[in-house]
């Protein structure tokens, strides 16, 4: 059975769904980024997230069932890539094609995404799909691989391998 993947808008109830991905100590451990209490989670999804007039923000479902998401915002003149799978839909190709239907709609570039260097698994999906290795950048004391996808090759905008 093919697993159905798609982009729609974030409802509220999403958000609970993404507070209890952050906080899986294996994404956590993968991540390297630091889990936010719930008060603070909520507000800043709320706020910074959904209202920042700049961003662009997609659940990711699988056959109708939430998945994790897909955003890009503005950040000091450079737009950027993030996105969170719960770990169920991690290893079958999910991440992969839900950043490519989510690059088919985003057409800002050059746009960058930071990984941490010991997930290699979210580096070669970026690469995958046309990012670059630019450099590394440290955050809260570890180091993440700094990735690029420059302008649009070709005119489809994104490059799948």
């Amino acid at each position: 059975m093919s697993e159905q993947v798609r982009l729609r808008d974030v409802e509220p109830a999403d958000l609970e769904v993404f507070f209890v991905q952050q906080h899986d100590p294996e994404a956590l451990r993968r991540s390297r980024f630091p889990p936010r209490e719930r008060d603070v989670f909520m507000a800043h999804w709320t706020t910074n997230v959904l209202g920042n007039p700049t961003g662009f923000v997609q659940a990711v479902t699988v056959d109708g069932e939430l998945a994790g998401n897909v955003l890009a915002w503005w950040d000091e003149g450079c737009r950027s890539l993030g996105y969170w799978l719960g770990r169920r839909y991690w290893g079958r190709g999910i991440g992969s094609r839900a950043v490519a239907l989510f690059l088919e709609e985003e057409k800002a570039r050059p746009l960058y995404a930071d990984s941490f260097v010991g997930n290699t698994a979210s580096v070669r999906l970026l690469e995958g799909l046309g990012f670059r290795r630019t450099d590394t950048v440290w955050y809260g004391g570890f180091e993440h691989v700094r990735l690029v996808l420059d302008e649009p090759r070709g005119g489809s905008g994104v490059g799948v391998s």
